[in-house]
């Protein structure tokens, strides 16, 4: 009896000791995946306008690094294939902003290689068509962000020779703009944002030569900016601390990804907005760059194009945030 017992002690330390090991494992799993999807038909190319509606991205205008372009391009997530569609009829331009509201994509500002421009554009994807719509009422810009909560559009931030930090809505119904309420930070160009709901969130970017670090949220419902933590804030294990990277949804979760910081880089940041806080994600596996654009769908997201020095790139990553990751990773 005694040897019995000795021998079902045994058996249970055992098979604790396995379940144990088995928990640790499944804990240690790191999840989010990068893969390699369909690259662009059209020119490499940085700094060009990103906007989604339904399943499909849309990708406009941009620099080469010779010439500033003005097509048209349409990707389907769900077939993984690009269509070129109706060339942008304005100035050819790179670093603009771009946001889709109730189907229609809108877009405007930029730079031309010469002037900075303020005009205003609208895209139809169910006739293929471009209407230009009422100016831009800020200074003539680039660098700038853009984004649609509650129904209606918002472009700021930017470069007009100076650094900037006003904000303009645009109300697609009357094809009217006002100026918006302008947040507590620093001016700033090459910001990023992601929106999840009728919450938009900001931060990055470059004043001065210097990265800003603080980081906002403006809900479009009722129009208030709201400060949150800053991104190296000292009471946390991250710094996110860049400019000319890309935000992006998934699933309620913000990220930001690339961009430059002491060089191109690789990062990819994940947001928690239910706790404030930034968990570092896996790492973009394509080359390490800036000026890239993204598209965000439900469940996935891509990260595209853009530039390291002088070198354009044309691919395009898709991020899986609940596939396990690359053994190699």
């Amino acid at each position: 009896m005694r040897i019995n017992n000795i021998y079902l002690k045994s058996l249970m330390v055992f098979i604790l000791f396995v379940s144990a090991v088995s928990c640790s494992d499944d804990d240690d799993t790191d999840y989010g995946n990068w893969v390699e999807s369909s690259s662009f038909d059209g020119d490499a190319r940085g700094n060009s306008v990103s906007f989604v509606i339904g399943d499909k991205g849309y990708l406009v205008s941009g620099y080469d690094g010779d010439d500033y372009l003005s097509d048209l391009w349409e990707y389907n997530s769900e077939g993984d294939y690009w269509v070129q569609k109706a060339d942008f009829p304005g100035i050819a331009r790179s670093g603009a902003v771009g946001f889709a509201i109730n189907g229609i994509g809108y877009f405007g500002t930029g730079y031309d290689g010469d002037d900075k421009l303020n005009d205003f554009w609208s895209y139809n994807p169910a006739t293929d068509t471009w209407e230009q719509k009422a100016d831009f009422i800020g200074t003539e810009r680039y660098g700038a962000i853009g984004f649609a909560v509650s129904g209606k559009g918002y472009v700021g931030t930017g470069y007009d020779g100076s650094e900037l930090k006003d904000f303009y809505q645009y109300d697609p119904t009357s094809d009217t703009w006002v100026q918006s309420v302008g947040f507590g930070g620093d001016k700033r160009k090459d910001a990023a944002v992601f929106v999840i709901g009728n919450n938009a969130y900001m931060g990055s970017g470059l004043h001065n030569g210097a990265y800003e670090n603080d980081f906002y949220v403006f809900n479009g419902d009722t129009e208030v900016w709201t400060r949150l933590t800053d991104l190296d804030d000292d009471d946390s294990d991250y710094s996110v601390m860049f400019s000319s990277g890309v935000g992006f949804t998934i699933d309620g979760m913000g990220y930001f990804a690339t961009g430059a910081s002491s060089g191109v880089s690789t990062y990819l940041w994940e947001y928690d907005p239910a706790t404030d806080t930034w968990d570092q994600g896996e790492y973009f596996e394509g080359s390490a760059r800036q000026d890239a654009v993204a598209f965000s769908f439900s469940d996935k997201a891509f990260v595209l194009m853009g530039r390291s020095g002088s070198y354009y790139f044309d691919d395009n990553w898709e991020f899986r945030p609940y596939e396990e990751a690359d053994e190699d990773d």
